[in-house]
């Protein structure tokens, strides 16, 4: 047995020497230890210099934190110490609170022997009414408690708030930014904010913060509306036209057959802006300008709409229009008209009146391209105008015969010439006037009247009017010879008179 227990003693002796000699045997120190076995014999050698020199960096460092943070330490020196003093004087009045709690009990046991001593007992008596006011103490602390974590926790949201400042300034600047971004033409990037805003408004109704920030940005989004439709009214290509569909469609405020409602308006609200401007003064040139602003602008309006709006009634129901485009597109062809008809009887020459028809001509045939050709409506309107203005020129040249024939003094012309035997050669090509007018000015006058109201019927006579015209002149010569008879009987002519007279009579049947 005694030598069981050497060999048992020796084996600890040498588990121990081990142990000691092999101080990296720990589990913390095995990859160390295994990367010492995968080293050379020469960099064995070089391990402890290399060791040494790590320590040395390592002391260094750690002096230079201890220079740099001594403040620090100190510090925290100092807070261990306090806490610890504390401690023992939490334990020292744990201690006391003790025996108060069992110092009534003492105290009436104390008193009751000690009943025939008066004062003292009195005393004793007054000191229990004082440990009475413990539970008074003891609610007392249990506010202060309740208190201070009422505090604590309005100490941590104020944590929490300075930690997210950044935060929440990002947040409560969103309506600036927006601003900022729609007026600067940034339309995608304001979208994308009243996207986040109307997500976290979602996500958070509770919170007044967060429904004000939404109430914000909701005003900012009636503004960019406006900006976006006043872009409509504005001279804008189809891809422009395009991206702003695009930012109502995404904004989500109309309705399909909405947003095609407005988006004519406000292109009728450019076209009536652009007529505006128009000189109405200078009736030919008021003409020429609308007729130039539908021809051009009508048709890329129509055009825009059709390739921002499907009108394929195959697909879904509610991409059609329902004849949207087809009724605005006949109101403005029927205002352009009823212009036409109000303004054509204010032209004064038949030039001007042709080139005007060119105009509409050329243009209802360009408006045909997209449906929209009008020229079987524009025959009966010119013709009310070539009507009108023959019609008024040769008022005009009644007029003015019978204003010269008033004024006329009846006293012999040279003679200028006379046709053989005095009448008219019928076959002749020849339609200059006859050279015997020249001894009748009245007669002259109104021959002149009739030329220029042929000459300004010449450049647009529709054909359907020739009856009408024929009318027209009978119905100025027939004045002519009821003005006639009127002076022959009105006025008392001498003998010499009287045959300049007749003489002006023969010319005038004769020449009409």
């Amino acid at each position: 047995m005694d030598l069981l227990d050497a060999g048992h003693r020796a084996a600890a002796d040498m588990d121990g020497s081990a142990a000691s000699a092999l101080p990296l045997a720990g589990a913390a120190y095995q990859p160390y230890v295994s990367e010492l076995l995968s080293f050379s014999i020469e960099r064995l050698h070089k391990e402890p210099e290399l060791l040494r020199v790590d320590a040395e960096r390592v002391r260094r460092q750690m002096q230079e934190v201890a220079v740099e943070n001594y403040a620090a330490f100190i510090s925290a020196s100092e807070a261990l110490s306090f806490v610890r003093a504390q401690l023992e004087g939490f334990d020292s009045h744990l201690e006391a609170l003790v025996i108060l709690a069992f110092l009534p009990l003492l105290l009436v046991h104390f008193a009751s022997l000690l009943l025939p001593r008066a004062p003292f007992a009195e005393q004793v008596v007054a000191l229990c009414g004082s440990i009475e006011e413990i539970p008074n103490l003891t609610s007392g602390c249990t506010e202060f408690v309740e208190s201070a974590q009422q505090i604590l926790e309005e100490r941590k949201l104020n944590q929490t708030l300075l930690a997210n400042h950044s935060t929440l300034l990002d947040l409560l600047e969103i309506p600036q930014l927006m601003d900022t971004c729609i007026r600067n033409g940034n339309y995608d990037e304001a979208l994308d904010l009243e996207a986040f805003v109307s997500k976290i408004s979602k996500l958070h109704p509770d919170l007044p913060v967060v429904q004000g920030l939404a109430a914000e940005v909701k005003k900012t989004v009636q503004s960019l509306i406006s900006q976006l439709l006043q872009k409509l009214r504005s001279n804008i290509q189809l891809p422009e036209c395009l991206r702003i569909v695009a930012h109502l469609r995404r904004i989500g405020v109309f309705g399909e057959s909405e947003l095609r409602l407005q988006f004519l308006r406000c292109r009728e609200a450019w076209l009536s802006g652009i007529l505006e401007d128009l000189d109405q003064r200078n009736v030919y040139d008021y003409l020429k300008g609308m007729v130039t602003c539908h021809r051009v602008h009508l048709f890329d309006v129509v055009n825009q709409y059709r390739a921002i709006f499907n009108n394929d009634k195959s697909g879904n129901e509610e991409n059609y229009d329902g004849g949207l485009l087809f009724s605005w597109a006949m109101q403005q062809v029927s205002n352009h008209l009823t212009t036409l008809q109000v303004m054509l009887p204010n032209i004064s020459e038949g030039g001007s009146l042709s080139n005007i028809l060119d105009q509409c001509m050329y243009c209802a045939m360009g408006l045909g391209l997209v449906g929209l050709d009008f020229r079987g409506l524009l025959p009966p309107i010119f013709e009310n105008a070539v009507l009108n203005l023959f019609s008024k020129n040769m008022s005009t040249a009644v007029e003015n015969f019978q204003v010269v024939l008033d004024s006329h003094r009846w006293v012999p012309m040279p003679s200028v010439g006379f046709v053989a035997n005095g009448v008219v050669d019928e076959t002749s090509d020849d339609v200059t006037p006859p050279s015997v007018l020249m001894e009748h000015p009245p007669l002259a006058v109104f021959v002149n009247g009739v030329s220029a109201a042929m000459n300004e019927l010449r450049p647009c006579a529709p054909l359907s009017l020739k009856d009408v015209l024929a009318q027209e002149v009978v119905k100025g010569l027939q004045a002519v010879s009821d003005s006639l008879v009127r002076y022959n009987a009105m006025r008392m002519l001498r003998g010499n008179e009287s045959a300049l007279f007749l003489s002006l009579c023969q010319a005038f049947i004769e020449v009409c």
